[in-house]
């Protein structure tokens, strides 16, 4: 049972380090969940309260990156300049772009955003302002659910293997 467990936790901490890239996959919660299975396994029990404070610590961090990933898009539209449309032509922007694999999940928020700020009668450059933000905001939510995801297949493996 412990290996199951131990596999099946590996399985989800790689997912959501690489699903933390994907808007749709929820890549820090999924990452806990594969460190939360570790509890049950005879893995973790050396470690004991450390491993139990480290999900705890863990896990407000997983839900402060998942509530500001869909805040930091928003403020950086609004930082530059972005309209409702705007921030809604960026969250279509997301979701067209998985259909494009790994370019139109990065291009899709700014051409959705500059394309939402065109259909207001903004002017190019401040539509292309407002797009940056969107973007600058899209970048800076996926980079820090891979830090938190990084930080979370750190743990794992430490308390997996050492």
């Amino acid at each position: 049972m412990d290996i199951t467990l131990a596999v099946l936790g590996t399985v989800l901490v790689l997912i959501g380090f690489f699903g933390s890239v994907l808007p749709i996959i929820p890549g820090p919660p999924i990452s806990w969940a594969g460190l939360l299975l570790l509890k049950w396994t005879d893995y973790i029990s050396d470690h004991g309260q450390a491993y139990e404070n480290t999900l705890w610590i863990l896990l407000f961090f997983v839900v402060l990156v998942t509530v500001l990933d869909y805040v930091v898009p928003i403020m950086g539209t609004k930082k530059y300049g972005g309209s409702k449309r705007g921030v809604w032509g960026a969250t279509i922007g997301v979701v067209v772009g998985l259909f494009f694999g790994p370019p139109g999940i990065i291009i899709g928020p700014f051409l959705g955003a500059y394309i939402g700020e065109i259909s207001t009668g903004k002017k190019d450059r401040d539509a292309l302002r407002a797009a940056w933000g969107s973007f600058m905001g899209f970048l800076l939510g996926v980079g820090l659910k891979l830090m938190v995801c990084g930080v979370i297949l750190f743990f794992f493996i430490r308390y997996l293997f050492f």
